[in-house]
């Protein structure tokens, strides 16, 4: 991590888990638990500012998806939503969290989602900050990966901080844009790709007309990934989802107007559950899912 250890972090740490080896940061280590699972190409080092502020009360978990950060990475890897789903469902095993909330950011939401019809004992609670709504047949995901490829180059040349201070780059605080040169490298390209190629090959909305976990979703204002279109169709397959929009920020909310974020992830961590809903065919399906390769 860059900078000061943050004051909460109790430590990092590598897993065997599905398969592979999962690196992980821990912060607080009290009380109910928090999963954090980053997006495309962030990893939970970039995460580590938010898991410090949720940490007072709660015992968070920030995992390095596989192919990003400390985790197991390289060509023998599968990655696909399937795969993500299995490291996050093997993950909260192996560390032993019990029940936990799950905080997924684009496609860390995605993720969430697909465990979350797999297992729904293992979850407390889903928190989908602006998970890619693309899909067969649907609109394609509005952020492109050629971006994000080319600023992978230039991590990989030790170039990413002129880079993510170009004149057509976000205007970031120095803190996340040392943080986010800093760990940039360490994503897998062949992940990056497949992953976005997911985006538009998966079908999440199944997923969500059969999820019995207790839900919330988080619009970015200014995001354009979710649109308002797209939460009727969402509150329509999953009617007990709770939705509130952050009107302040782009895609990337936590770093936009973190204080806007986490006023609405504390909310919604201290609201008090309704108890699960009832599906048909909820039963768990775990024994279906994919494993590590």
């Amino acid at each position: 991590m860059s900078g000061a250890a943050a004051s909460g972090l109790l430590y990092g740490a590598n897993v065997h888990a599905n398969g592979i080896r999962q690196h992980y940061l821990r912060f607080g280590g009290a009380g109910p638990a928090i999963i954090i699972v980053p997006g495309i190409s962030t990893t939970a080092a970039q995460w580590a500012f938010i898991a410090e502020r949720l940490c007072s009360g709660h015992d968070v978990f920030v995992l390095d998806v596989r192919g990003r950060g400390l985790s197991e990475s390289g060509p023998h890897l599968n990655y696909s939503l399937d795969a993500y789903a299995s490291d996050l469902i093997g993950f909260a095993e192996a560390v032993g969290t019990g029940p936990y909330t799950l905080l997924g950011h684009s496609m860390g939401g995605r993720i969430g989602i697909r465990a979350a019809r797999w297992r729904p004992s293992s979850m407390e609670q889903l928190i989908l900050v602006d998970p890619p709504v693309s899909g067969p047949g649907r609109r394609a995901y509005p952020i492109p990966v050629e971006p994000l490829l080319k600023l992978l180059q230039s991590a990989k040349r030790g170039e990413a901080d002129a880079a993510l201070r170009s004149p057509s780059a976000l205007r970031w605080p120095e803190q996340h844009i040392r943080t986010r040169a800093e760990w940039m490298h360490t994503c897998d390209e062949r992940a990056l790709v497949e992953s976005h190629k997911g985006f538009h090959h998966d079908d999440i909305h199944r997923d969500l007309a059969h999820l019995g976990v207790p839900t919330a979703l988080i619009v970015a204002g200014r995001g354009g990934v979710i649109r308002p279109e797209d939460e009727a169709e969402i509150r329509g397959l999953l009617p007990s989802i709770a939705i509130r929009t952050l009107e302040s920020a782009g895609h990337q909310m936590q770093i936009d107007d973190t204080e806007g974020f986490l006023s609405i992830v504390e909310e919604l961590l201290a609201r008090p559950r309704e108890g699960r809903v009832s599906k048909c065919g909820k039963q768990e399906i775990s024994e279906d899912a994919p494993t590590n390769r």
